[in-house]
Order: structure tokens, then C-alpha cells, then sequence
């Protein structure tokens, strides 16, 4: 993993006796700290829920943009995960209903290029039988570049996932091709889109803007989704990782993205779903439909978030910038207790302190390690 793997307990002394692997498995386990709940929910130190929980599912990708995983760092001879070092999908669903004891309500499977990892809808049927603490049916959605979505959505949908986000830079050709940089078509994006719509799965298109590679696509794209009932929604270019070299003045702000639309299609502000929620909700004023936008450097959302990652190979991340995880597959293999593993995430969560977007720009100037894109996801 590109980043720190740490002991979720560095501090704990050595255990009497054999140190045979399950002594090992808990000189992981946190042995000090409490436990934060309050109206039934897990909170961290920021007074925030654990409600989301994201799973990486595969450090394969078959795209390589330059924003993520660019050729010159994940070349031929970029060596990827052993099979071995990945969660099992039975190891996933233990976690899974692990988490869901603890509060969480919605599972994102990512990648990498999640739809890569064999046999991912029956991880998903899997996941659809479970059911959260309230007595509903756990929310499962996918986040994909859309490569096999078209071949795969009737799978998916008969496999009970809910919603799907597509990763749509540019309606161009020839620079969606060299955003890539794997030379596939943007044509080929669209009926995958298409297709998991078809199919009766909730679709949702990504776009990262970043300055002198795409702002010329803002209208192209929003004139495209407009009155399709698929929402848009524009990210801000964020540094995620450290392969992207990222800089503040590749960034295209939000607030420019929407007076970008709103000079050709005018836009109003809708109220958030829910708190938490990563777009800010806008509405065509003519009544095409809803479009969003994603200010992780701007506008930082960190006071609501309520997200926790998995790692591919089973490393508990609390943040997107994180610069290390928490060693969860150790505990697995280990032999450690449902109730074991419960709570060294639970003291973990009530430990969470991560706000690092809201002070982004007084910490990019200094050299800092990042858990790469590829392990944890966007």
C-alpha cells in the first residue's frame, strides 16, 4: 500500500508467553481509549456519525489519467497486489456486517476499476441480503469508469445494486483518449451509461475539472445530461495521492463552474438530501433536471463527513488524504472476534480527527505521504 500501514495499538506492551499469530493479531487490538456514542451512533472526536463506509475492491485500474494514475509511475512495470493480499469477499461481508452493527448504512464498492475485480456481482447479491440497523435493506453503490458497465449492468441490477456513479471527463474524443491515455472512447463511456439506466439502476456522472485539460467540456457535458434525469455532478481537482502533482492553480472552483452554466443555462440552489452529503444540489430553473458540484478545496465539507475507507488489502483509512491505514486484515486472518475487530474500529472511529481539507492550503506546501487513489478510491 502507498502509504503507512500502521498497528491500530502501537503502544501496546508485549503479551506473556507464545507469540504464536493470534498473540501477534492483538498486540493490534486498541487496549486503551473509549468508546464515543451517543443516540445509539459511533461518533469521532468531531462529534461525527459513522454512517458510509467505502470499499476498495481491486488496485487494478485499466485507464491510467494522468490525475490518478499516470503512466509514468504505473507503467508495465507497476507491480500490483498479489491475489492473496486482497480481502476475500467472504472476509469483506464479515467486515461489512461488522460495520453495520456499528452504524453504517450505505456500502460504496471502488477501485481501482472495481468491475476488473471476477465475480463482483455476487459480492453484491451478497451485500443486498444485509440488513442495517434500522431494518432497512444496506444501500450498495459502485463507483466505475464505465469500461464493461455495458456489458455488465443487467448483472448488477439482477444483483440488487442501487446506484451507480460513472467517471466522465470530456464528451471530446480525442481528449477524453488522451485523459485516459489508454486510447478508450468516450462513445463507449456513454452506452454504458446508458445501459445501466436501461437496466433500472439510479446513475449518477462524474467529472474532474482541471484547469487547461477540460473547462472547455462544462457546457458540452451539462448539455448532455440536461433533461436525461442522470445527474452531473463537477468535481473539483483535488490531491488525492501524490502521483497527480497536483497544484492550486490547476483547480476550477466550483463557484466558476457554476457561473460557467449559469451564463448559458440558468441554475438555483436545492437543499442537501441529507446531512453529509458531498454535492451541493443545484436545478435548472427551466426544469431539466438537477446537476452537482464537489468543493473539497474550496468549499471543505469535513465537518459532516461521515465516511470511512477500506482499503484493497484490508486497511482501515479514515480519510481520502490519509497518509496511513489501520491494519484490519492481521485481525482477520489472526483469528480475533467479531466483537474483537468491532471494537478496535470503534475506538479508531471515536479517535478520528481528520479534517485535512479544511486546512489544505496551509499544509500543501509541506512534504506530506498520501495512501494513493488506487488503494481507497475516490
Amino acid at each position: 500500500m502507498a502509504g503507512k500501514v500502521i498497528p491500530i495499538q502501537q503502544e501496546a506492551e508485549v503479551l506473556e508467553g507464545d507469540h504464536d499469530a493470534v498473540s501477534l493479531m492483538r498486540l493490534a487490538v486498541p487496549i486503551t481509549g473509549e468508546v464515543r456514542i451517543k443516540d445509539g451512533r459511533l461518533l469521532d472526536a468531531r462529534m461525527r456519525p459513522l454512517r458510509d463506509l467505502r470499499i476498495s475492491i481491486t488496485d487494478h485500474c485499466n485507464f491510467r489519467c494522468r490525475y490518478c494514475m499516470p503512466k509514468e509511475k504505473f507503467d508495465g512495470r507497476h507491480q500490483f497486489l498479489a491475489h492473496t493480499e486482497l480481502l476475500t469477499f467472504e472476509e469483506l461481508l464479515r467486515l461489512v456486517r461488522i460495520f453495520i452493527d456499528l452504524g453504517i448504512e450505505k456500502v460504496r464498492l471502488t477501485g481501482g476499476e472495481p468491475l476488473l475485480r471476477k465475480h463482483v456481482e455476487g459480492l453484491i447479491a451478497e451485500l443486498k441480503k444485509l440488513v442495517t440497523r434500522t431494518g432497512k435493506p444496506l444501500d450498495v453503490a459502485m463507483t466505475t469508469n464505465g469500461t464493461l458497465l455495458k456489458r455488465l449492468a443487467p448483472a448488477l441490477k439482477a444483483a440488487g445494486l442501487d446506484r451507480i456513479t460513472v467517471s466522465l471527463d470530456a464528451l471530446d474524443e480525442k481528449l477524453f483518449q488522451s485523459i485516459n491515455d489508454v486510447g478508450f472512447p468516450a462513445s463507449k463511456v456513454l452506452e454504458g451509461i446508458e445501459a445501466a439506466a436501461a437496466a433500472g439502476i439510479a446513475v449518477k456522472v462524474n467529472t474532474v475539472l482541471k484547469r487547461g485539460m477540460n473547462e472547455k467540456e462544462i457546457i458540452p457535458l451539462a448539455e448532455r445530461f440536461r433533461g436525461t434525469g442522470i445527474i452531473l455532478r463537477f468535481i473539483e481537482y483535488m490531491d488525492a495521492g501524490t502521483a497527480n502533482g497536483w497544484r492550486m492553480d490547476d483547480v476550477i472552483s466550483s463557484a466558476e463552474a457554476v457561473e460557467i452554466i449559469r451564463r448559458v443555462h440558468p441554475i438555483e440552489p436545492l437543499e442537501a438530501n441529507y446531512r453529509g452529503e458531498t454535492a451541493s444540489r443545484w436545478r435548472y430553473v427551466d426544469g431539466a433536471g438537477e446537476i452537482g458540484f464537489i468543493s473539497s478545496v474550496t468549499n471543505a465539507f469535513c465537518r459532516d463527513c461521515t465516511r470511512v475507507r477500506l482499503s484493497v488489502e484490508g486497511s482501515l483509512v479514515m480519510c481520502l488524504f490519509a497518509d496511513r491505514g489501520y491494519d484490519l486484515r492481521t485481525m482477520l486472518r489472526g483469528g480475533a472476534t467479531d466483537e474483537e475487530i468491532a471494537l478496535a474500529i470503534a475506538r479508531l472511529w471515536t479517535a478520528r480527527t481528520d479534517h485535512y481539507s479544511e486546512i489544505r492550503l496551509s499544509q500543501t506546501n509541506r512534504p506530506r505521504a498520501k495512501v494513493e487513489m488506487q488503494y481507497i478510491g475516490g
